[in-house]
């Protein structure tokens, strides 16, 4: 067989993304007669079709399919390779792109990024702050290095990703500092009725409190659901409810907002993961924030 032509491999890896030949044609800014005739060229290099018609749509078959994962691992590592050099070009500085899911606590993430400003290599951090799904997008298009998660990569999602699994905290609820009295002698039954605080509900966060209050049979007065964890903050030091963060931050919570502890709860935890791409070589960061990760989250 003779040597494979990547231009053919091209085409036939934007039919398989979009799923048909205009479609593939708008995205690679040419005519749906050029994708046609590059794929049939392929396809009988191949010497067999590389697509099934369902409805509208083009659909990879068995050898199809076995060539597009062939064709992700090529055009990734190409990717790679692009950033890698780009990386080197004298007096450029290469960007180290953290996803960050928008439930953590932000000085959760200052902990775990701010030790990779002391490493040799220069770069610019840029922090990407969405939803997991939203990051997983970006994470597959190599737009991402690393994605600090709460939750670990969902199965049966198409990414090529590696969970790194970073440990867990408990919980500790906080109070205005006025009327932690009232709530801190009888914790946790104390918060039945209590106003609350919930973190959003696609937070792993708010899943385990809602498992947690049903089982200990106490029903706190939700009064507000933030996605943002810093607002959520904001608003219970001012004593609008109760709320409760990772216990490996609680000392920086009481720093910067006017709060007290009223109690802690083990048996609540909210699990951290580092999420990254998989890739020959890794953003030399990588690693120096997930060890700072599991640093802090081991002394929790």
């Amino acid at each position: 067989m003779k040597q494979l032509n990547f231009n053919h491999l091209q085409y036939f890896y934007a039919v398989a993304k979009e799923g048909s030949v205009t479609r593939a044609a708008e995205s690679l800014h040419v005519t749906p007669q050029t994708v046609s005739g590059q794929l049939a060229t392929f396809e009988e290099y191949i010497g067999a079709p590389l697509f099934e018609r369902h409805g509208k749509r083009l659909e990879p078959n068995s050898l199809g399919q076995i060539t597009l994962r062939y064709a992700d691992d090529i055009f990734n590592l190409g990717n790679e390779l692009s950033r890698s050099l780009a990386s080197h070009d004298q007096g450029q500085v290469a960007n180290f792109n953290v996803g960050i899911v928008d439930a953590i606590p932000k000085v959760m993430v200052f902990e775990m990024l701010n030790d990779c400003f002391d490493l040799e290599n220069r770069f610019i951090l840029e922090c990407h702050e969405a939803d997991l799904n939203t990051l997983l997008a970006d994470l597959s298009l190599n737009k991402l290095d690393l994605i600090i998660s709460d939750q670990p990569l969902p199965v049966g999602v198409s990414v090529r990703a590696i969970n790194h699994y970073l440990g867990e905290a408990g919980m500790t609820f906080f109070a205005r500092k006025e009327e932690c009295d009232r709530y801190q002698s009888d914790f946790p039954n104390s918060l039945h009725q209590a106003p609350f605080l919930m973190p959003g509900r696609n937070s792993a966060m708010h899943q385990n409190l809602v498992s947690w209050f049903v089982q200990s049979k106490i029903s706190p007065k939700v009064v507000a659901e933030f996605d943002d964890s810093a607002l959520l903050k904001f608003f219970g030091q001012t004593g609008r409810g109760i709320f409760c963060v990772a216990t490996a931050v609680e000392r920086d919570v009481l720093a910067q907002f006017d709060v007290a502890i009223i109690g802690r709860v083990d048996s609540i935890s909210d699990r951290y993961y580092g999420i990254a791409p998989e890739r020959k070589i890794k953003h030399p960061a990588v690693n120096t924030v997930l060890a700072s990760a599991e640093k802090l989250l081991s002394n929790s």
